[in-house]
């Protein structure tokens, strides 16, 4: 049977493509990383927010999750049993939280003790809580030298029969500014160190703490995992250009992909129109030896797609539009109603803003936004 990259004329618009291969190697690889250092794998579902994609991770037997909002943890609970919101939790969600919480193991994270003042006078089931540190990111989090805060913190759960300490639960952000494995390392490093003084310090109090890290760069790269119980990357599923800049994959891990059709033309500045713009696309960029890049052209193979084609790049995007670079050379190569596949800069809002997928193998997949 063909393929629909077989037989292209099946996609006549803006469509984001899954290697189903791909995936499941990247997958595997994660796994595999895990069982090795003895880690608990909880992979976070924010970047493929499919629950036929969320299947494919039970065949390696994972058995938890984490999601970064409660209507995804609602989405997600269909299939799963244990799932953790990475992300602080939302007070005016207390429904939800409830309605979960007497269905599922629910893992909320909690940096502040208004939140938690609030959960204890309208919590109807038991929670697990996650206490959420901050070690050098700078966006969310509470830091590691304010022990006294986070005494006040596990003093109110401790307090409330419905609410169970768990951990503490970080996320290294700021490898995604990185460059080099040697970057991402020392910030991997400096992260564990933090963390591991306040493990040495609550671990006699709470027997069964958990140490929760999750992000891809350190994930991917990092082999040095001391004091860790639980990894959480999400992006890993897929990668995409942004992490291949980091260093986090290979050009060949990245298992998402536009197919956009070719609409316009301009010879004199050597560029072509596609059919494929910020609302396909989002709009994040890299910056490539001083050029702006938003995505970057593959060649069309029969089973998906191949090698990035040369200084052929996407280089400005509006709400329908996208702007690709060619070079002379190769222009006239492209035909209005073509269709060329564009590798994302940043995976995770490609499929925030595309909601399905189209497998290289024809599938069509739905995520938590079809619904």
């Amino acid at each position: 049977m063909k393929t629909v990259l077989q037989e292209f004329k099946a996609i006549t618009k803006p469509t984001l493509l899954l290697d189903k291969t791909k995936c499941l190697a990247n997958i595997e690889r994660m796994v595999s990383k895990a069982k090795r250092h003895q880690l608990q794998f909880r992979p976070h579902f924010k970047t493929h927010q499919s629950l036929e994609i969320g299947e494919w991770f039970k065949a390696y037997g994972v058995d938890k999750i984490a999601v970064s909002s409660l209507s995804m943890a609602d989405y997600f609970s269909k299939e799963w049993n244990d799932i953790t919101v990475a992300f602080p939790t939302n007070i005016l969600e207390i429904e939800t939280i409830n309605r979960l919480a007497s269905q599922i193991t629910l893992n909320l994270t909690i940096e502040n003790t208004e939140s938690l003042n609030y959960l204890k006078t309208h919590l109807r089931h038991k929670v697990n809580v996650f206490v959420q540190i901050d070690v050098g990111y700078g966006r969310t989090g509470i830091s590691t030298e304010n022990t006294a805060y986070i005494d006040s913190i596990l003093t109110i759960v401790d307090s409330c029969p419905l609410m169970e300490f768990i951990g503490f639960l970080t996320h290294s952000g700021h490898t995604y500014s990185c460059k080099t494995k040697s970057c991402i390392e020392n910030i991997q490093n400096q992260s564990l160190k933090l963390i591991n003084n306040l493990q040495n310090k609550y671990s006699n109090r709470y027997r069964n703490l958990i140490i929760s890290l999750g992000d891809t760069p350190s994930c991917s790269i990092s082999e040095e995992f001391y004091g860790v119980d639980e990894i959480r990357p999400g992006n890993f599923v897929f990668y995409d250009l942004m992490q291949q800049q980091i260093g986090s994959n290979a050009i060949e891990d990245i298992a998402v992909a536009m197919a956009c059709p070719v609409v316009a033309k301009h010879k004199n500045r050597s560029e072509i129109v596609i059919y494929g713009g910020g609302i396909h696309f989002s709009k994040d960029r890299l910056i490539e030896n001083g050029t702006t890049i938003y995505g970057k052209v593959v060649e069309r193979t029969k089973t998906g797609w191949g090698k990035v084609l040369a200084n052929t790049f996407v280089k400005s995007l509006s709400q329908e539009h996208g702007i690709v670079k060619v070079p002379p050379i190769d222009f006239d190569k492209y035909t209005i109603g073509d269709v060329i596949i564009i590798l994302p800069v940043h995976s995770c809002m490609t499929v925030d803003v595309m909601k399905s997928y189209l497998t290289t193998e024809g599938e069509q997949i739905s995520t938590l936004f079809t619904l």
